[in-house]
């Protein structure tokens, strides 16, 4: 396949095929968010967002699997590296538990394995005085992770925001707010206060604010005179820098600075939740660095090809077995798959090209977004399109899977755009294109209020 001249092309969708290949895997699967019956065909050509399903159309995907493949498919910095080594029996070893070598020097070793994933990792957090790395298999862990050590360090309360996920553990799901199917039933962990996430343009208008300047909603909370929570309880403040499963919402800038004077004031722990928003797809290695906010706690996985909590040697308990993983880290293959995404994404130019794209993004739809499309927010390619109603948001997703552009909803009536890192100028106005084809379309310009709501992939 050229990615310099691949175009969308579709029959059917789903065809025959999918609809057979959808069929036969719900026969044994458990139901889970399954999003459209597109069944991507590995073994055909795909290449950046372009990709292959099993009745032969070509299709543009703006979802990057949810984040988790930040290259889209194939890209050779990432699959020409990993064509060089050997691969080995076993390839997933107990990685928290035992030490695995690629060659020697430990610093540079012909295959990277666990140990390099850790240096890249303190080496992008170095800024934030984050020098050690717990790594697991997923986001999910990553941040169950992150507030044990939290616990471990004090408190036993915690704050969330409205809108929040962090994972579907039950540790993390006590900390979600996005969807109530989330955690309907499930037992929680004791002790989560969750307030607003000012995303408000300008003046705060979500109810964060409670005593005009210098007063908020946790600030009153933790007040000696008039406050409810002593400070001392509080173990840790965990936010998305950028909300996902919640709408794509940016956080107002005053909102950030009273989190920065609240985890000032009171010592307590901040952890940054980049799972979806963190290296490079927001245009900054971390979602975070586009505020005044220094975490303590970064939490990363999806292209990051397993999970990681990374935190200062202090924060971390001293005492072994308190936190460990068979498991963890120990895929070696995902290890190195990790280190060379963390050297492309690093690579000069990418994170201009995130900004660059981004913008043009916002350009074409400034100037040819129809009236119910009610916002367009984000940064680099982490970007949102809101609509009037939820029902027009499924009708537009349909119509561009019809179309073949993959997109995905978030939040309660938003389309997220998750281009691949390194999009083209090209590849833009092809699927901007196409975006705007499915916006014009009848059943999109006809589609029936929202009634009730449903569920989002995270």
């Amino acid at each position: 396949m050229d990615r310099e001249t691949a175009e969308p092309s579709v029959r059917s969708m789903p065809g025959d095929k999918a609809e057979q290949w959808v069929s036969y895997h719900h026969e044994h699967a458990a139901p889970s968010t399954y999003v459209y019956e597109f069944v991507w065909d590995i073994t055909e050509e795909a290449a950046g967002p372009f990709c292959t399903d099993v009745d032969g159309n070509v299709l543009m995907d703006f979802t990057s699997h949810v984040a988790a493949a930040p290259f889209g498919y194939n890209n050779p910095k990432i699959v020409d590296r990993l064509a060089e080594f050997d691969l080995v029996d076993p390839s997933k070893i107990a990685g928290q538990d035992f030490y695995a070598s690629g060659g020697w020097p430990p610093e540079d070793p012909d295959v990277p394995t666990s140990t390099q994933l850790l240096d890249r990792l303190t080496d992008l957090t170095e800024s934030y005085g984050l020098d050690t790395v717990f790594l697991s298999n997923t986001g999910a862990e990553a941040v169950e992770n992150a507030i044990k050590i939290c616990y471990a360090n004090g408190g036993h309360r915690a704050f969330t925001f409205d809108g929040a996920f962090h994972g579907r553990t039950l540790g993390a799901l006590s900390l979600n707010r996005s969807k109530t199917v989330q955690r309907r039933g499930f037992p929680e962990i004791g002790g989560i206060v969750s307030v607003p996430y000012c995303a408000c343009e300008g003046d705060c208008e979500c109810g964060w604010k409670t005593n005009g300047p210098g007063g908020n909603v946790v600030a009153d909370k933790l007040h000696p005179d008039r406050g409810v929570i002593d400070p001392e309880e509080v173990a840790y403040v965990i936010l998305e820098p950028q909300q996902g499963e919640g709408g794509y919402r940016v956080p107002n800038e005053d909102f950030v600075s009273d989190v920065v004077d609240i985890q000032q004031t009171h010592d307590i722990p901040v952890v940054a939740d980049e799972i979806q928003s963190g290296l490079g797809r927001t245009g900054e290695l971390w979602g975070v660095d586009h505020t005044s906010l220094d975490p303590d706690v970064i939490t990363s996985a999806k292209g990051l090809r397993v999970g990681a909590t990374i935190a200062s040697e202090d924060l971390f308990p001293d005492e072994t077995g308190r936190l460990s993983s068979t498991w963890g880290a120990g895929d070696i293959v995902a290890a190195a798959q990790g280190v060379a995404t963390i050297d492309a994404i690093t690579s000069d130019g990418l994170l201009d090209n995130v900004t660059e794209r981004g913008r043009q993004v916002n350009e074409i739809l400034a100037d040819e977004a129809p009236e119910f499309v009610t916002d367009v927010r984000g940064n680099g390619l982490m970007l949102g399109v809101e609509f009037d109603t939820k029902d027009r948001r499924e009708a537009v997703v349909k119509a561009c899977l019809e179309r073949g552009l993959l997109v995905l909803g978030c939040g309660y009536k938003t389309v997220r755009l998750l281009p691949p890192l390194d999009v083209t100028e090209r590849e833009i106005d092809v699927a901007m294109d196409v975006f705007g084809d499915a916006l014009a379309d009848t059943k999109v310009r006809h589609a029936a209020p929202s009634t009730a709501h449903s569920e989002d992939v995270a």
